[in-house]
């Protein structure tokens, strides 16, 4: 099958069509919901998607190693060819391992301008553009200031990415608005276009869309994730 057919056939794109056709360069998108749940699987579900469509992936993390995270994009590479029936198997991952590329930072140390650094490096002497960037880990919306999500979203617009990140949401006690958005990551909605929740169930992990662009009402799809795979699915 061809690389654009597979692509066709992914889940992701059902996705992209209930957020007015994907997050889109400049913006910021967050991932959440409780710990243990799969945001980091959801999130290298995405940049494999992108991956296979020969595009540029940035993943940034404060959570795991360089080595875990090759790990999971190989356990997860794998569950998404036998799920889309790719061949030329050897091909694909070695192409996506030169347009992937893997940046971990201490989380005590981890600043925006060192991000920036690291970036520009990889634009002027590897000429590696990244098309999409994973953060996480971080930022950790409940100890941010303003200036910080906003300087991530000047980032995005700088590098022409979009940029997907994830944050935590308690089983009880944590205050959240209408949307079920908790009220760390809420106050900075005006930086945010879409807002994903993963909620769990008995036998599948339901993908709630929380906000899309700036649309008053979203779209409400019967997308999951496999509790096994962690790879997104429709019913």
């Amino acid at each position: 099958m061809s690389q654009k057919g597979s692509a066709e056939r992914h889940p992701v794109r059902v996705l992209e069509r209930a957020i007015g056709g994907g997050l889109g360069r400049g913006n910021l998108g967050v991932v959440l919901s409780r710990h243990g749940v799969g945001k980091t699987s959801f999130l290298i579900g995405l940049a494999l998607d992108q991956l296979l469509q020969g595009r540029k992936v940035l993943h940034i993390s404060t959570k795991e190693s360089v080595e875990r995270l090759v790990e999971f994009y190989e356990e997860m590479f794998q569950a998404t060819a036998d799920m889309l029936q790719l061949q030329d198997l050897a091909t694909k991952q070695l192409d996506i391992e030169r347009n992937r590329h893997i940046l971990v930072y201490n989380r005590k140390s981890f600043t925006l301008e060192k991000l920036g650094e690291s970036v520009s490096f990889l634009i002027d002497a590897a000429g590696f553009q990244p098309d999409m960037v994973i953060m996480d880990g971080t930022p950790r919306f409940e100890k941010c200031e303003e200036w910080e999500i906003a300087g991530l979203k000047d980032l995005a617009r700088q590098w022409n990415a979009e940029i997907w990140s994830s944050s935590h949401t308690h089983r009880e006690g944590q205050d959240a608005d209408e949307r079920g958005v908790p009220e760390p990551l809420a106050r900075f909605d005006d930086y945010l276009s879409v807002l994903l929740n993963l909620e769990p169930a008995a036998d599948h992990i339901r993908v709630r869309i929380a906000k899309e662009h700036g649309n008053e009402q979203v779209s409400n799809i019967h997308l999951e994730l496999d509790p096994r795979t962690h790879l997104l699915r429709w019913r």
